[in-house]
């Protein structure tokens, strides 16, 4: 088993969970996140003042899959999830200590 953790833009997080349903997995979990990197954040407008944003909205999803699973998630999210700009997103795998899910 590997814990897959997806960092993506708002927008894609539907198509990337989507495919994450499509290839069976039937749980994860979905968290809003914020955070930075080479885009280096942006300037927006409030009731006519600029500010600047170094934090930008992101969506992290997680979810624990078999090997087989792991792989093949990361050949397609990140056909799914790019956009072809700075700040597309990350996956992240790390392996599990066991090999089938405990169920409560």
């Amino acid at each position: 088993m590997k814990q897959l953790t997806i960092v993506v833009k708002p927008f894609r997080a539907e198509a990337v969970l989507r495919a994450v349903a499509e290839l069976g997995v039937t749980a994860c979990s979905v968290r809003e996140a914020k955070g930075y990197g080479r885009q280096k954040g942006y300037l927006d407008r409030y009731r006519g003042s600029e500010y600047s944003t170094a934090y930008l909205p992101k969506v992290e999803i997680t979810v624990w899959v078999t090997d087989e699973q792991a792989e093949r998630l990361g050949e397609i999210v990140p056909k799914v999830a790019r956009t072809g700009r700075i700040g597309d997103g990350k996956v992240f795998v790390v392996p599990t200590a066991w090999n089938e899910p405990l169920e409560f």
